[in-house]
């Protein structure tokens, strides 16, 4: 189970100044490319399951399933494993070569979901996110700047076993220094689906 604290930041001048405040704690920067799986019918979606592949420094397949998000915290299934990049752009280019690859992930879409490669997956299509990774207050903080085509999204995330102590913490923060946020009401997939801005 993967519980976050997620947190949206209002504007674009929310997000400069929060990386501007938290420039010495940088640690990394990820372009991250997110692409989605499902069957022609959205079967996967239907059973509140997400199947994406997301490359940055890696290629991870992830399923994730059964998410709650409620007043900031997210709470969801996750099974994660990385694939050789080679094999996630065969993939990519072809869904139905997933069925043919040695993986967990896709092992349990086929026995959990019962989609194998005679239902198929098709891509969905997906989205690119700009993570700034910081270690702040011995919290790991996630900035993001997701690039949807309709537009931008900005969020911060904290992955944590204490997610209501961390949020005290980073609402104090942000209130201290004038940066508009809410809880974060959607999911990226969520967002992505749907179209358009929360």
């Amino acid at each position: 189970m993967e519980v976050e604290l997620k947190l949206c930041l209002k504007s674009a001048a929310s997000h400069k100044q929060l990386i501007s405040l938290l420039s010495q704690f940088h640690t990394k920067t990820l372009r991250q490319h997110n692409l989605f799986f499902d069957t022609s019918t959205s079967f996967l979606s239907s059973q509140r399951t997400v199947l994406r592949l997301r490359r940055d420094t890696r290629c991870v397949l992830c399923l994730k399933s059964k998410p709650s998000l409620v007043n900031g915290v997210s709470r969801v299934e996750e099974d994660e494993e990385e694939l050789d990049p080679v094999v996630a752009k065969e993939c990519i280019e072809n869904p139905s070569k997933l069925f043919e690859i040695e993986s967990r992930v896709v092992r349990r879409v086929r026995e959990e979901f019962g989609v194998g490669s005679e239902v198929g997956l098709v891509c969905l299509g997906g989205f690119e996110n700009l993570r700034q990774v910081y270690e702040w207050n011995s919290l790991i903080l996630e900035v993001d700047e997701t690039k949807y085509d309709f537009g931008n999204n900005y969020e911060v995330e904290c992955e944590s076993s204490d997610p209501e102590g961390v949020k005290k913490l980073l609402e104090g923060f942000l209130n201290e220094n004038g940066i508009e946020f809410e809880y974060s009401q959607m999911t990226k997939f969520a967002v992505f689906r749907a179209g358009k801005l929360p």
